[in-house]
């Protein structure tokens, strides 16, 4: 392979003429976790973080939420190791690659399932470490040693041998300007969302709450509904590249994209309604599903505005006992209060499908620019592309 003039390959790969290959250990001042025990917890007290409260973002640590513990415990367990502004904060088990930047002068103990990383900062700079642990190359060398590893994690010892292409100081600094520039952005990003969203429950409650001349129906009075039998995937190598949803209820919902091309559901717009989990969600682009308990709301006629009776669905507090109920059985009797005339109904659809068409547009947005972030961080962790 050739290698591009101003470059250089190395044991890292192809990296800039300039850089230079370190082991982990000696740029580092200290890492460390803490003793292996868990504290009790306490109404008052010490924050103690947890992976779970190290969030995706820089500098983003759930303070408010989580655990906390007696002075006494922070006492003791902050003997061994204390993080500090500029430390790194890194998980070590199942979800390697979670990790945050200390940038507070605050209180707090990180819990033996993550580790301080405290750096020498004439060689490395913390907030650039921080992004070399949140980017594919080190989630990959970090795989790898698991792999390899009896015990399924990645020690203190472990982590002290990865090797790390360095910049200068210099160009440390100007990358990580540009990726917690990024991060600023999609946090600006995440917050409109957030912001949006709590405006629409605001304004759905209040164009759904019940008025004078409303009238009680049941759900089954707009809907008919369809098993999805014959629209099941059967394989489940999903591609992203391939043209076709697969559809599962919860969060996830669309589990991945199919190349099969018979059994597409394409009766749209739909509401797929889930027995087990009740989920609801409206659906206007062709798709295929993975479970047989969805299922698909159709309208009973061309009066019914679907996203009108979607938007009441998402009201409704249904009662799962156990895995018994079906939708024919069960929730299509329920009662709902809605307006005698279509055009009330359209009215009230229509503002509510635009601020989801703004939200969604937004949250495109937010992907776009998380994707791009995560190609920058592997270009200029790899002097791929140089800012000086």
């Amino acid at each position: 392979m050739e290698i591009k003039a101003g470059y250089k390959n190395t044991e890292v790969g192809v990296i800039p003429s300039d850089w230079e290959v370190k082991t982990l250990i000696h740029v580092l001042n200290e890492i460390a976790d803490v003793d292996h025990y868990m504290p009790q917890s306490s109404n008052i007290g010490v924050p103690y973080i947890m992976t779970g409260d190290l969030k995706e973002l820089l500098s983003d640590i759930d303070f408010d939420n989580c655990k906390k513990i007696s002075k006494e415990d922070f006492q003791k367990l902050s003997k061994k190791i204390k993080s500090s502004i500029g430390d790194v904060i890194l998980a070590r088990y199942a979800t390697i690659g979670t990790v945050s930047y200390v940038d507070i002068n605050y209180d707090f103990v990180i819990s033996y399932s993550c580790v301080t990383v405290k750096v020498n900062t004439s060689k490395i700079l913390g907030i650039f470490l921080f992004y070399y642990f949140k980017s594919n190359i080190f989630k990959i060398e970090a795989r790898n040693i698991i792999n390899a590893n009896i015990q399924g994690n990645l020690g203190i010892g472990d982590l002290k041998t990865i090797k790390i292409a360095l910049p200068s100081l210099t160009e440390q600094t100007a990358i990580a300007t540009v990726l917690s520039d990024t991060d600023t952005l999609i946090s600006s990003i995440e917050k409109l969302i957030a912001k949006k969203r709590n405006i629409k429950q605001g304004t759905m409650k209040k164009l759904l709450q019940p008025k004078k001349g409303w009238e009680v129906k049941k759900l089954w009075d707009f809907l008919d509904y369809e098993q999805p039998t014959e629209y099941l995937v059967s394989d489940t190598e999903y591609n992203d590249n391939n043209q076709i949803p697969v559809l599962t209820a919860g969060k996830t919902f669309i589990l991945g994209y199919t190349s099969e091309e018979q059994g597409i559901f394409k009766n749209l717009p739909v509401i797929i309604f889930d027995d087990f989990t009740t989920a609801v969600k409206y659906v206007d682009f062709p798709f295929k599903v993975k479970s047989s308990a969805m299922k698909m709301l159709l309208p009973k006629d061309k009066t019914v505005n679907l996203r009108f009776i979607f938007e009441i669905m998402l009201q409704i507090k249904y009662q799962v006992a156990d895995h018994k109920r079906h939708w024919i059985g069960e929730y299509s009797k329920l009662d709902i209060v809605v307006p005698k005339t279509s055009e009330e109904q359209n009215a009230i659809a229509t503002i509510l499908a635009d601020m989801d068409t703004e939200i969604a547009a937004l949250e495109t947005k937010l992907e776009k620019y998380k994707k791009l972030k995560l190609g920058m961080m592997q270009n200029l962790l790899t002097g791929k592309i140089r800012l000086i």
